[in-house]
């Protein structure tokens, strides 16, 4: 059977909630730099437009789940401000080490609050937000922990969601094993970044997980390099 055939299980470096120090710093950094020359952040702020345009309000109040370092919470805060869209920003991780870094990293940041928190915890859903945002977050996740998470969601989510993500793809995989064998430094990258793509999606695999947790109005968008976004409504 094909790698790419369905979802692996095996986990990533990244899902060790305990990891910190200089491999996690080095590892944010090369992510930012990927997601900037792959034109992954665009697909966040796509979604993050079509949800707005079709529910325009004064002032957004917008979560970004699995925020890691902060760096898509300063994208989505510049194109805010370009936009002149009044929004403020929580970015949750359930890693205390990496939410430190995102205070230090994203200090000029007035519009943000950071949080430590499990998204599978039921505090989680006390705390109500008009849009979600998830960037490379989904893939960490089986689809019946998905299914889960989705139908939290439901409740903490006032408009809707914007989900950034992998497809699995050989071009992607051996791509990136590539890319990241002959540019990275950090180990983390080298072993979580093909994975990554094998831990990811089909087109199948999004329409079933979605029916599952409940959805009835969703868009999925297929973008380069090898990016699925999904914009849900509640």
């Amino acid at each position: 059977m094909s790698i790419f055939s369905k979802r692996s299980n095996e986990k990533e470096i990244m899902d060790d909630l305990e990891c910190s120090g200089p491999v996690l710093e080095q590892t944010l950094r090369e992510l930012k730099t990927i997601n900037r020359w792959l034109g992954g952040n665009q697909v966040t702020t796509l979604g993050l437009e079509r949800l707005i345009q079709q529910n325009p309000q004064p002032v957004y109040e917008i979560t970004d789940i699995g925020c890691g370092g902060g760096d898509m919470i300063r994208v989505m805060d510049n194109w805010a401000k370009r936009r002149k869209i009044p929004a403020n920003f929580t970015g949750i991780d359930a890693n205390g080490n990496i939410i430190e870094l995102a205070r230090v990293r994203q200090l000029d940041l007035s519009s943000v609050q950071w949080e430590v928190l499990n998204v599978f915890e039921p505090e989680f859903t006390v705390q109500k937000t008009d849009i979600v945002t998830c960037t490379l977050f989904t893939h960490h996740f089986t689809d019946s922990e998905l299914v889960i998470l989705f139908k939290a969601l439901r409740q903490k989510a006032r408009l809707g969601l914007v989900i950034n993500d992998l497809h699995r793809h050989p071009l992607a995989y051996y791509s990136i094993k590539w890319l990241t064998r002959i540019f990275s430094r950090s180990p983390m990258v080298q072993h979580d970044a093909p994975l990554s793509v094998l831990r990811s999606f089909s087109r199948k695999d999004w329409m079933r997980i979605l029916e599952k947790s409940g959805f009835e109005t969703f868009q999925i968008r297929w973008y380069w390099a090898f990016r699925w976004q999904i914009c849900v409504r509640v």
